[in-house]
């Protein structure tokens, strides 16, 4: 790819960021009375419910927060980015364990909280981004201490309320997944990265001992406690955004760490995920939410959503074949690029209101075309966006 085609696709992504993505989340998100941010909205932006997810509120501090840092330092963003984490910070932390809720009302009263850690990830995100924003050192004091909560958890399993009972003890992908995700971002903050590389290293190493199944030729997304397939319609679950996910994660830290085992290990990952998931089948395209890896034997995916092609797969999947491109120069990973970022574009954007629809049928017409529930947000396609602008960035600058 020469210098004017990576221009030509810097441009598109900062217009979409500037000129529809960032004005619709601001128009329609901030609640200028109690903080923080309203996350369900309908197509058109309206407010369908004021309970605020937790996840989404750090994701939102988040967004702004990095907009204010690598497109302009427009004010109002970081001004925004200041008064949502001020609402997390007043409002979302269980004062017993240091973890955040779920939900909350929208006046900021504890609604709900789940038994894993993952929320919290998102919260440390939002304190990443405003530490580089303002440069104020609160702000990386304040992740250091929500992360080695985060990891307290990881480490002692055994403090939070069990998913199964003792006849069915799993792991689940999504864990170390997300932490190795979080680890590396903290590693930006400089200082002593000795506890993040180790952590990088043991998530991934988990990942990649316990849930990578190479008779199948997919990561599974739980296993047994003990690290066997779990041979449940749960154990047999493939979700290739995730995985293709956990392959650019990977990606990332073999290329920090100059690793060519481990990009190996990446790409073998990001291939097995890309066949699982791309439908030729129906909709000329697109990547489908749940496989099962025992469909030859007839075990079909038994969630409702299955067939669904959701926005986040398939921004995953644009980021990561962009980025394996990079590394490898081989062909085959920029064609891919090309065909999942033009069907995404083709499918799941919305030019009447903006932004984009999240949840498209296996036929690549809309199912859903709320803009914001509990689940869907302003995280995966951004991110995508300003990850793409930064990698293509400094791709330009080496061609």
């Amino acid at each position: 790819m020469n210098k004017q085609e990576l221009q030509s696709f810097i441009d598109k992504y900062r217009s979409l960021l500037l000129d529809d993505v960032m004005p619709f989340w601001q128009k329609h998100s901030p609640d200028l009375k109690h903080g923080g941010f309203y996350n369900y909205l309908g197509r058109d932006g309206k407010v369908l419910f004021t309970d605020k997810n937790v996840r989404q509120q750090g994701r939102l501090v988040l967004l702004f927060a990095r907009a204010y840092n690598e497109l302009e330092k427009r004010q109002e963003w970081l001004d925004l980015a200041l008064q949502g984490i001020k609402f997390i910070e007043d409002y979302c932390f269980d004062e017993r364990d240091g973890r955040t809720y779920y939900d909350v009302t929208e006046d900021g009263r504890p609604v709900r909280k789940r038994r894993y850690v993952v929320t919290e990830h998102y919260t440390v995100m939002a304190f990443i981004e405003l530490f580089k924003a303002t440069g104020n050192p609160e702000w990386k004091a304040k992740a250091e201490r929500l992360y080695k909560t985060i990891m307290m958890y990881y480490y002692n399993p055994e403090l939070l309320p069990p998913k199964f009972y003792p006849a069915r003890k799993v792991r689940a992908h999504n864990i170390p997944m997300i932490i190795s995700c979080t680890s590396i971002m903290m590693r930006e903050l400089g200082g002593d990265t000795s506890l993040y590389d180790r952590t990088i290293k043991t998530c991934l190493g988990e990942v990649f001992s316990t849930f990578l199944d190479y008779d199948k030729k997919a990561l599974r997304e739980i296993v047994n406690a003990d690290g066997t397939p779990c041979e449940t319609p749960e154990g047999r679950t493939i979700n290739p955004g995730h995985s293709i996910e956990t392959s650019w994660f990977t990606m990332t830290e073999a290329a920090f760490q100059k690793d060519e085992a481990l990009l190996k290990k990446a790409l073998t990952v990001l291939d097995w995920s890309l066949d699982w998931g791309w439908d030729e089948v129906q909709g000329g395209g697109g990547i489908i939410y749940f496989r099962n890896v025992d469909e030859a034997e007839g075990h079909e995916p038994d969630q409702y959503e299955h067939e669904l092609k959701l926005w986040w797969p398939q921004n995953e999947a644009i980021y990561a074949t962009f980025l394996a491109y990079t590394l490898t120069k081989d062909e085959k990973y920029l064609d891919w690029f090309r065909k999942i970022e033009k069907w995404f574009f083709d499918h799941f954007m919305d030019p009447e209101y903006g932004e984009i629809i999240k949840y498209l049928r296996r036929d690549g017409t809309p199912s859903c075309t709320m803009k914001g529930t509990r689940w869907a947000g302003a995280f995966h396609y951004p991110r995508m966006l300003f990850n793409l602008i930064r990698l293509m960035e400094a791709e330009k600058a080496k061609a």
